[in-house]
């Protein structure tokens, strides 16, 4: 019996992993989880898996769950803060962890996880994107068994030879890493349609259901950005060695090229459960509860050359982890800072690019020798790119 701590349990990541443990009882059990303010989602997770504990990083949140759970006969206890998240994550009882905080939140608790050699299902790409050479280093020497979630990378690890640890060098016969990406909801949109679409229209994914800042991130190619440089981290690879390739239809999630002219790649139906389920089980596979794919009604699979033109995120990325130390920290943070103006109406979808490059040329880099040279150019950043908004607002 494998015992889960899912970080995130309230949004769609936490929620598919729910979902693969609540169909396989005899192999999995929910030991904790958390959520940040989302009451009514934990008091239901609590009801229907009995996890011993459960963090509301809100404090007035916890106490709402505390309250509620006293009327019931869940004997679930509730803690607050982002200290209690690490806790949970590190704690003796875990045997996986599940990282699924979106955004620069998640890294500390992802980082006591790895630290106590659990297994680490890696949904959380900001834990590379931010401190990725400490992230990978803490892996290894704790013996932390690290997983990747997210679509594209847990299909590249599935086409890489069984023996394959992520972490360590692709071997030689490894040509080409073949990242794919659907290309969002503007995909064949130029500069001047760009400047014109809205929040609401960014987070309609033609193929995935996602949170709205994934959403965006996926709409601008930053999200393909930030994959590109959780790839490089994972398989030990540069970025020269990883083409992005859009591909519309979302069946192919990644490919891997080798050298005597063979491409494996990973197919099926865009459900999350697919990959949470193959790193929760690993080295075995389980029913995910995913429909088969139907290649003849699907017909054809088609792919493009991403458009740096008018999506310059992709670019911007692979530059940020090319100059190294805290760029990449630097680059996540003001995308951060973007995309939530963007989504309260408060900036353009073209600002996004824009405020991120400006906040690199403006935020000096420095070596990411520790984790908090990493969380005080995250917050450096924050504030340069905080303070670009404003100027963006006068025109």
């Amino acid at each position: 019996m494998q015992r889960v701590c899912v970080l995130g349990a309230s949004g769609s990541i936490g929620l598919s992993t729910l979902d693969v443990i609540a169909r396989h009882p005899d192999r999995f059990a929910l030991e904790s989880a958390s959520a940040y303010s989302n009451v009514d989602a934990m008091l239901e997770i609590c009801l229907a898996h009995d996890p011993s504990e459960v963090v509301m990083v809100c404090e007035q949140s916890a106490e709402s769950l505390q309250n509620a759970l006293r009327a019931t006969q869940c004997r679930t206890k509730v803690f607050s803060g982002a200290e209690a998240l690490e806790e949970i994550a590190s704690a003796e009882g875990v045997d996986v962890v599940m990282a699924a905080i979106v955004g620069a939140a998640g890294l500390a608790p992802n980082l006591s996880a790895v630290r106590a050699g659990k297994r680490v299902l890696l949904a959380n790409k900001e834990s590379l994107v931010m401190s990725g050479e400490l992230f990978m280093k803490e892996a290894a020497s704790s013996g932390s068994l690290l997983l990747p979630i997210d679509s594209e990378h847990n299909a590249i690890f599935q086409c890489l030879p069984d023996r394959y640890r992520c972490g360590t060098p692709v071997e030689s016969c490894v040509k080409r890493i073949l990242l794919t990406a659907s290309g969002g909801p503007f995909r064949g949109f130029d500069r001047s349609a760009l400047a014109r679409v809205t929040p609401a229209e960014a987070c309609k994914h033609p193929n995935w259901s996602m949170g709205q800042k994934i959403s965006v991130d996926s709409a601008s190619l930053m999200n393909k950005g930030l994959e590109l440089i959780e790839a490089c981290w994972l398989f030990d690879v540069l970025p020269s060695k990883v083409d992005v390739h859009v591909h519309p239809e979302s069946v192919i999630h990644s490919m891997v090229e080798y050298s005597d002219g063979s491409v494996l790649a990973q197919m099926g139906n865009p459900d999350m459960r697919t990959p949470i389920a193959y790193g929760m089980a690993w080295p075995d596979r389980i029913d995910a509860g995913v429909g088969p794919l139907d290649l003849f009604q699907i017909a054809q699979l088609n792919f493009e050359r991403p458009d740096y033109n008018a999506f310059p995120c992709l670019r911007i990325a692979e530059e940020a982890f090319l100059s190294g130390g805290t760029s990449c920290a630097i680059l996540n943070a003001a995308n951060e800072v973007a995309v939530e103006a963007f989504l309260k109406g408060n900036i353009g979808f073209l600002d996004i690019p824009d405020i991120i490059e400006r906040t690199l040329g403006a935020v000096p880099k420095q070596e990411a020798v520790t984790i908090d040279c990493v969380i005080d150019a995250d917050r450096q950043a924050r504030e340069s790119a905080t303070s670009f908004l404003s100027q963006v607002k006068r025109h």
